[in-house]
């Protein structure tokens, strides 16, 4: 799960650059909307299932109360969700190899 959830914090942050992007272009360039029809849908269904890794991931890796809240929040500012992800990720102990 923990892989996972390293791809939905990647596509959570990356969903973000788009909807920002097609805000830009909706309210300051004044071109059209279509990359907030686009990317607003996208981004939706990636912070809610961003949102769903941090439960499943807190579970697995036996995180605090405080680090799940912490994850959860950091779906909401643009971009922290890898900010997260690269800390949870250090925090984690190197895979063994054979």
């Amino acid at each position: 799960m923990l892989r996972w959830f390293r791809v939905l914090a990647v596509a959570e942050a990356c969903s973000w650059a788009g909807l920002l992007a097609g805000m830009f272009f909706k309210y300051v360039a004044a071109t059209g909307d279509l990359g907030v029809k686009v990317f607003g849908p996208v981004h939706g269904a990636l912070f809610v299932l961003y949102g769903a890794g941090v439960v499943l991931s807190a579970r697995e890796a036996g995180w605090k109360w405080g680090t799940v809240a912490l994850g959860l929040a950091c779906a909401v500012p643009p971009f922290t969700s890898v900010w997260f992800e690269r800390r949870m990720a250090a925090r984690e102990p190197a895979p063994r190899t054979a």
